[in-house]
């Protein structure tokens, strides 16, 4: 059975009040870190931004309101169709704000990719490997 799901889709970043341009978003999910999806933003074939997200958050953002911190996401109605929101707070910058990106992605797409996740981790199935982690913490890798 595969440990590994993939998926790249085009998702729209935010560029000023309105306007949105399309980047890829390559999303992917490992069983060996059964809480987290991985997404990594690129264009013109240059990475723009990883981030790590928890999965239930991505599944519940589909539906409601989540987040209070770095990430926030909430589903979001653009004429026929729904969108998740994704608003990610970055790194500080040197005027003293925070680098921040609003992305918006097809609904469907991003449940579809849950639901294959969903096939080799079953929600409430994680485990975690303290043990494998702690000897990992403690041999410093």
């Amino acid at each position: 059975m595969n440990s590994f799901v993939h998926k790249t889709m085009v998702v729209q970043l935010q560029s000023g009040v309105t306007d949105r341009f399309p980047v890829l978003a390559h999303l992917s999910y490992d069983a060996a870190d059964p809480f987290a999806v991985t997404v990594v933003f690129s264009h013109d074939g240059r990475v723009l931004a990883r981030w790590q997200l928890d999965r239930e958050m991505l599944a519940h953002g589909l539906t409601r309101p989540v987040g209070i911190g770095d990430v926030r996401l909430r589903p979001e109605s653009r004429g026929m169709w729904q969108e998740l929101r994704m608003e990610l707070l970055g790194d500080a910058r040197p005027d003293g704000g925070r680098h921040h990106a609003v992305v918006y992605a097809w609904t469907a797409t991003i449940a579809a990719f849950l639901r294959e996740t969903y096939e080799v981790v079953a929600p409430g199935r994680e485990e975690v490997r303290v043990d494998e982690f702690l000897a990992d913490v403690i041999a410093g890798s």
